[in-house]
Order: C-alpha cells, then sequence, then structure tokens
C-alpha cells in the first residue's frame, strides 16, 4: 500500500505538490487525471523517491521512499519523457534492467515483444514514439516489481495497441497482484481500466473516488407515471439534481445508488421508465461543479 500524508513539495517560490493526502491499495488501478501542469509528474516523481518532498510523508509497504534502495526496489517508474541510450536495443534494454531489478524476467520480455512484434536487436532510437513505449511498458511489466507507474503512458499508442497494452495489465494485476498508478489529462482514457480515480489541480487532490462507486452515484431516468399522485409522492423520496418534463414524460437526473434509485422507481406504477448511467465525463463534471469549480476554468478554456 501506498500511502502519501500532507505532501508538500515546491521548486523555488513555485508551489506544485500542497497538502496531498490519499491512498493507493494494493491490487488496484489508481488513475490520476490532471490538466497540463497540474503536477502529476512530479508527484510520482516524489512517490517514487526520485524527488525529496519539501514535508509530508510518502511511504510504500510502510517505508520510507525518499533515499531508500529497498523501497525503491517495489517500483518500475516509467517518466513521459523517455530516454534510451544512443545504441541501445530492446535485448540490450532487457540485460540493463535485470542489473536494477533482479526478478527481471527477460524470457517473458523476449515472448511479449515478439507478440508487439517489436525487433529486440533494433536500435531502440530508430523506433516510433509509439513503439519506444511499447517497449518501455513491456520492461515495466517484466520488471516484476509490485508497483508500476505509467505517467502518461498511453499517449502515442495506436487504438489496438492500447487496448493490447490494457488487457496486458489486467492479466498482470489478476495473476500476480500488481498496482498500477496511471496519469493521463484524457478522462476517456482512464473510465475502462482504473479502479479508483484521483484528481489534481492546482496542486491539490480536489477528488478521490472509487469508480465504481463513482459510475453507480449519478442516473438519467426517463420515466411516465401511472398517475399523478404516484408522480408527487416518488420525486420527493429521489435526490434530484435535474427535472424536466415534457407532457407525462418525466426527464430526471438522479443522485444516489443505483439500487436504491431503482427500488423507488419499481415500488409503484409506472407506464414507461428507462435508468441510464451517465458518462463517466459527465459525472466528473457534476462532481467538480459541486464543490465548486467552474469546468471550463478547470479545463483551461
Amino acid at each position: 500500500m501506498i500511502e502519501i500524508k500532507e505532501l508538500n513539495k515546491n521548486f523555488g517560490k513555485d508551489q506544485i505538490l500542497s497538502d496531498i493526502n490519499f491512498t493507493i491499495k494494493d491490487g488496484e488501478v489508481f488513475g490520476l487525471i490532471g490538466t497540463n501542469g497540474a503536477g502529476k509528474s512530479t508527484l510520482l516523481r516524489t512517490i517514487t523517491g526520485i524527488y525529496k518532498p519539501n514535508s509530508g510523508t510518502v511511504t510504500v509497504d510502510g517505508l520510507p521512499v525518499y533515499d531508500n534502495p529497498k523501497a525503491k526496489q517495489l517500483f518500475f517508474f516509467l517518466p513521459d519523457d523517455l530516454y534510451f541510450s544512443q545504441g541501445m536495443t530492446p535485448k540490450s534494454l532487457a540485460t540493463y534492467y535485470k542489473g536494477i531489478y533482479p526478478a527481471f524476467d527477460i524470457e517473458k520480455y523476449m515472448k511479449l515483444l515478439d507478440q508487439f512484434h517489436l525487433n529486440p536487436k533494433k536500435r531502440i532510437s530508430t523506433y516510433s514514439k509509439g513503439m519506444k513505449r511499447q517497449v518501455a511498458i513491456l520492461a515495466g511489466i517484466c520488471a516484476n516489481t509490485k508497483y508500476v507507474l505509467l505517467d502518461e503512458s498511453f499517449d502515442g499508442l495506436d487504438p489496438v495497441i492500447r487496448k493490447a497494452v490494457k488487457q496486458l495489465l489486467v492479466r498482470e494485476m489478476d495473476e500476480r497482484g500488481m498496482t498500477t498508478i496511471i496519469t493521463s489529462h484524457n478522462l476517456r482514457e482512464q473510465e475502462d481500466i482504473c479502479d479508483h480515480i484521483g484528481v489534481l489541480h492546482q496542486s491539490k487532490i480536489v477528488l478521490s473516488k472509487d469508480m465504481v462507486a463513482l459510475k453507480c452515484s449519478v442516473q438519467n431516468v426517463e420515466v411516465c407515471f401511472a398517475s399523478d399522485a404516484e408522480a408527487e409522492q416518488t420525486l420527493a423520496k429521489l435526490c434530484i439534481k435535474k427535472q424536466k418534463q415534457k407532457g407525462p414524460l418525466y426527464l430526471l437526473t438522479v443522485e444516489g445508488d443505483r439500487e436504491e434509485v431503482m427500488e423507488i422507481l419499481h415500488s409503484v406504477d409506472t407506464t414507461y421508465l428507462d435508468v441510464q448511467s451517465l458518462s463517466l465525463e459527465d459525472i466528473f463534471i457534476k462532481e467538480m461543479e459541486a464543490i465548486g469549480y467552474d469546468i471550463q476554468t478547470f479545463m483551461g478554456e
């Protein structure tokens, strides 16, 4: 488990991270969302002990991370700005990482290179941006560390490869309990893989929620009631955030547990009923507005 408490990080007079508090549970995919410049990369570099906090603590499995080789052995960090030594090939990269991570599985790595059609003897410098990122992600998985941190690591991958990489990450989690942290400024990128979402904005974590709870927290409801009395009675029981009416049809945005909302709606006579979950993006906008953020300002528009 990774625990971040009262974390602050600044460079000179620039406050990059301010009073960061959250926990990443073992075996989950934690998605860190934020606009460019929000501090996501700085946070990952502080979690992995590359940067020293100005105050606060970062511990992994109870161990302080900064200047602690034992703790750092638990991490593989893939930065946004990849760097490979001149002349390095995927094969020589494996030898390099084997020296850093004793559990690095070279045989598995070579099989994955073949599956992804990456020539192990070709210089990485000749690869496209997406191919370089594939090599780095495969190396990170084969390092067999408990934690893998990926900074904007799906950037540059085509849709087919992106899906394959996500499936590979999920498989590793199922097989050996790997914990993954993924940063992105793209909410849709995180929706189908993350168990928990944290939102970083202006140096602070402004939202941190379980993905399933977030998806089940709001529903769009279209309903026609059998009578006005049942309509009045039912609407009073629901936590309605938006309401429109077109003749007998009620168009509602309802907050609350989906099962509880369905139980209320099914307890009365209706002539028409359709309940749909909101997209994660719509829920995100609602959540940000609820804590006082104008979404256009948040997104830098």
